[in-house]
């Protein structure tokens, strides 16, 4: 697969000197609508990026565009974004597919185990920007730009090089697409997009941003939160917290997000149970931490994996549900990621003593 130009603006021509959004338009000449596909769970990123090519197409086309949903959206600030913009997403396995559909996946790439359609489905073309590798073989146009923080960021550069007006509503899913994906520290976001916020900023919906970054969050939010509190285990500058109940897998996220802001730790793993998968997620606080590239290794074989320099996640079917094959399956886990981070293979400290925690309980 060809690696994306360190050039954010060379990266957008060919070598016959189009720009890629010239590219990806043109080829679409040749089909009557636009199915916008994105992986399982879709974020804001991957929502974002649907409604811009949306309109982009629409605007420069005229053709019609479908965006999609893969699976359920479970967190509370994704489905406020869905609700406060409202957008209408038709469930993937309920699309009526036409032989003169322009597929195009965004925010993922084809057969990496995140979608639940058939991976014989064919792809007009992938635009994302994650270094987590894809088959692209037979997708008549990619753009995979690992240097972009946001799959929203290159959407937001193909708007503006076709000079299409970008409406509130538009804007403002862009923006909190881009911002969710580059937010912590520290930051894995570039020049592209910073001049992506400062163009999408004067022309979002504030009011609406500032009502989804601050969702009102569901009862099973704070149970899954208390079962990581009392499950997480401290080995160095590593913290690891296993929750036996995910009603939704974005919850194992939830929970990294704000396990990674303890002081005495670098990285933040949570494996959570969601029906019959072991769900993974991982945050590092560090600069260059390659944390897709450690899921990966870390899951091998076991399932799937990916993500960023601090941001990863990963999935692992199981084949029994039963706590002693979980409790296995938690401990080699465990054993792989103390191995991977070097870290000898001693017991950890429980980020909250049981005794406290047998107090509290009776108090």
């Amino acid at each position: 697969m060809a690696r994306p130009s360190a050039d954010p603006d060379s990266a957008t021509r060919s070598s016959a000197g189009m720009r890629r959004s010239d590219r990806f338009l043109a080829g679409l000449q040749y089909f009557d609508r636009v199915v916008l596909v994105a992986h399982v769970n879709p974020d804001p990123d991957s929502l974002g990026a649907m409604l811009g090519l949306a309109h982009l197409v629409e605007n420069r086309l005229g053709k019609p565009a479908v965006l999609t949903r893969d699976g359920h959206v479970g967190r509370a600030e994704n489905r406020a974004m869905i609700d406060g913009l409202g957008l209408e997403l038709v469930p993937v396995d309920e699309v009526a597919w036409r032989p003169d559909d322009a597929v195009v996946m965004v925010d993922s790439q084809p057969r990496t185990g995140r979608h639940s359609f058939p991976d014989s489905l064919p792809l007009y073309a992938v635009i994302d920007h994650h270094d987590t590798p894809g088959d692209l073989s037979g997708v008549a146009f990619s753009d995979i730009r690992a240097t972009a923080g946001a799959t929203c960021t290159v959407v937001t550069r193909y708007l503006t090089d076709q000079a299409v007006p970008i409406p509130e509503r538009v804007a403002t899913a862009l923006l909190y697409g881009i911002e969710t994906e580059i937010t912590g520290y520290p930051r894995e976001a570039g020049p592209s997009d910073d001049d992506a916020l400062l163009h999408l900023y004067p022309l979002a919906d504030k009011d609406l941003l500032a009502k989804i970054r601050n969702a009102r969050l569901p009862h099973s939010h704070f149970e899954v939160l208390l079962q990581a509190l009392q499950s997480s285990f401290v080995y160095d500058r590593l913290i690891i917290s296993w929750v036996d109940d995910l009603s939704q897998p974005e919850q194992a996220a939830e929970v990294v997000d704000f396990m990674i802001r303890f002081e005495e730790v670098d990285w933040a793993v949570c494996g959570g149970v969601c029906g019959d998968k072991l769900v993974l997620s991982v945050r590092a606080a560090i600069e260059n931490a390659g944390a897709g590239d450690l899921l990966r290794q870390v899951v091998g074989k076991l399932g799937r994996a990916g993500g960023h320099e601090r941001r990863a996640g990963g999935c692992i079917r199981l084949a029994s549900t039963a706590p002693s094959a979980v409790d296995e399956l938690q401990a080699e886990l465990r054993r792989r990621f103390l191995k991977a981070f070097k870290i000898v293979d001693t017991r950890g400290q429980r980020l909250v003593p049981l005794r406290e925690m047998l107090e509290n309980l009776q108090s």
